[in-house]
């Protein structure tokens, strides 16, 4: 998948990664990778994080006690645990949608292979 696919995915997944354990900007974006979202850009993830954060769903603090500069720890609310559950519901609506579209896909391709001439092909390519 393109980034662009992707980038609207990042509000449950940053969201699931912080209920899993919370974490800092950099730490997120490492497990971002590790899910399956590679490339994605530090200054978008900051601005979700932001975002979820104005939205009461994710609070944030300084931490210090770690060697190195502070970084901000986020951790989420309750309202950020409803807002995951809901957009969980609506991702796993939108698996069963693409779930029947892979497969009629599949079917179809299947079909044009056993000899059925494909109408939309173009004769003169």
């Amino acid at each position: 998948m393109h980034g662009r696919e992707l980038r609207g995915l990042l509000h449950p997944f940053l969201l699931l990664l912080i209920l899993e354990r919370p974490g800092h900007g950099y730490d997120l974006i490492d497990r971002l990778e590790a899910l399956g979202m590679p490339d994605v850009e530090p200054a978008h993830v900051y601005r979700v994080l932001r975002g979820l954060e104005r939205d009461r769903s994710l609070i944030s603090m300084w931490e210090t006690a770690e060697p190195g500069p502070a970084r901000r720890r986020y951790e989420l609310t309750a309202k950020g645990r409803a807002d995951l559950r809901s957009m969980i519901g609506r991702l796993a609506q939108l698996d069963q949608v693409i779930g029947a579209c892979l497969r009629r896909s599949a079917d179809a391709f299947a079909r044009s292979r056993d000899g059925h001439r494909d109408p939309y092909a173009a004769s003169h390519c």
